[in-house]
């Protein structure tokens, strides 16, 4: 039974501490470098040190680095291997800390990292988006409300409509960003230390904003942290579901708005006439479940007290793989967009006339008959049969048609690209290694 508690117990910590790897060498750094200042460490410990886990950090970002069998987690397997090389020197780095804010110093530089990238492949979505919207802004579809033809619309707002939304999206993402960079070293077991700890160095030298100051609240942020940027993701993942839904629609023979690329597509395994939007498919799926994440975490860690429960190690498990499935996501979808292929003859089929009748009612109301006179004309003329549109439509505020406003969402999405400042943790971490 004592190894099936332990199979238990140590579940799945190995497989998901080796997304961890580098970053616990990171905090290790940055953590004996603050040690050496305050004297618990000599120049030529730290010397020795430094150079023994920059070799396991290049191992770690080359994807080699290895927990070994029997041992704990990625804690201990950096501290086995220094003291394997080092002898005592290595059993001197665990002063002033815990594992509990080893692992949330991880997590955090993890997210960092994480956060950078997915910011950089939505802004790649985003342009692709936009390129789209201005290429097509003068073809025009069909616009819906309960699923029934209802207005004129284009591909320029449908394109760019997306674009926008992920604008919002990453002012999500940046509050998320806000939250995560804010470092926890230092807090310990959750209730600091008596050796004289300086926070604020090891803040600096990790290239935080700045620190989670109480140690208390330090430890109360594993799992809100998760939380909160579960819930960016899940933020973008719904503008992608969405999205893959209207492409996966739209490219059915019904519609046959647009045509998604052939390679993201399968054949059926009986019917040689069907093309299947597999990729979009699986893309909307994949974000419905990052957007179940945020309640997952939720549920992990809502009726915790303050201090550490080894509950929170399950959050792992879903919270760390769900930034590739996102990133995967973002990637494919930014590769049909940029292949899709819009139907420029919509509207030459008739069952779209009707969706001109507010142009009509408009026009009548401008040439002075009441609005609800001329909107009871115009539904008496198209249940008569006698209604002819004129598909010349002339909208001119902002946000329409006529004016998409691209140039504007472009400026506010670079204004938010710009407050994440990567450079500045960049710049810090490549100081360190």
């Amino acid at each position: 039974m004592t190894d099936e508690i332990e199979r238990f117990t140590v579940g799945k910590d190995r497989e998901m501490d080796l997304y961890l790897a580098k970053y616990d060498v990171l905090g290790s750094m940055a953590h004996i470098t603050m040690l050496e200042s305050i004297g618990l460490l000599s120049k030529d410990e730290l010397s020795q040190l430094l150079t023994a886990l920059k070799a396991i950090y290049a191992e770690a970002d080359a994807g080699r680095f290895v927990i070994e069998e029997g041992v704990e987690d990625v804690h201990s397997q950096v501290e086995l291997m220094l003291t394997r090389q080092l002898g005592d020197i290595g059993k001197k780095i665990h002063s002033g800390r815990s594992r509990n804010d080893q692992v949330l110093v991880d997590l955090k530089l993890f997210i960092r990292d994480q956060i950078k990238e997915v910011v950089q492949l939505t802004e790649a979505l985003f342009h692709e988006l936009i390129a789209k919207s201005n290429e097509y802004k003068g073809v025009l579809m069909p616009g819906y409300t309960h699923l029934q033809v209802a207005m004129p619309s284009s591909f320029g707002l449908w394109f760019g409509a997306y674009a926008e939304s992920l604008v919002d999206d990453m002012q999500y993402m940046l509050a998320a960003w806000r939250i995560t960079n804010r470092n926890p070293l230092g807090s310990a077991a959750g209730y600091g230390s008596s050796f004289p700890l300086n926070r604020q160095m090891t803040t600096d030298l990790l290239g935080f904003d700045s620190m989670d100051y109480n140690v208390v609240y330090a430890q109360m942020g594993r799992g809100k942290t998760e939380r909160n940027v579960a819930f960016s993701m899940a933020s973008i993942a719904g503008t992608l579901a969405k999205l893959a839904f209207d492409a996966c629609m739209f490219n059915s023979q019904n519609f046959g708005f647009v045509k998604l690329p052939d390679e993201c597509t399968t054949g059926s395994s009986i019917m040689p006439h069907k093309k299947n939007p597999d990729v979009f498919e699986l893309t909307r799926a994949k974000c419905n479940k990052i957007q179940a994440l945020p309640q997952t975490v939720m549920l992990m860690m809502n009726n915790l007290p303050s201090g550490y429960f080894r509950d929170l190690q399950i959050i792992k498990e879903v919270f760390l793989p769900s930034f590739d499935e996102l990133k995967d996501c973002l990637r494919m979808a930014a590769y049909i967009i940029n292949k899709m292929k819009v139907n420029e003859h919509i509207l030459d089929n008739p069952i779209y006339d009707n969706m001109f009748s507010v142009e009509e009612v408009n026009r009548l109301a401008s040439s002075g008959m009441p609005f609800r006179d001329a909107y009871r004309k115009v539904g008496l003329d198209i249940e008569a049969g006698n209604f002819t549109p004129d598909k010349q439509i002339h909208h001119t505020h902002q946000g329409s048609i006529g004016n998409l406003c691209n140039d504007e969402i472009e400026a506010l999405m670079q204004k938010t690209l710009d407050e994440f400042d990567f450079g500045k943790v960049e710049n810090a971490i490549k100081r360190l290694v």
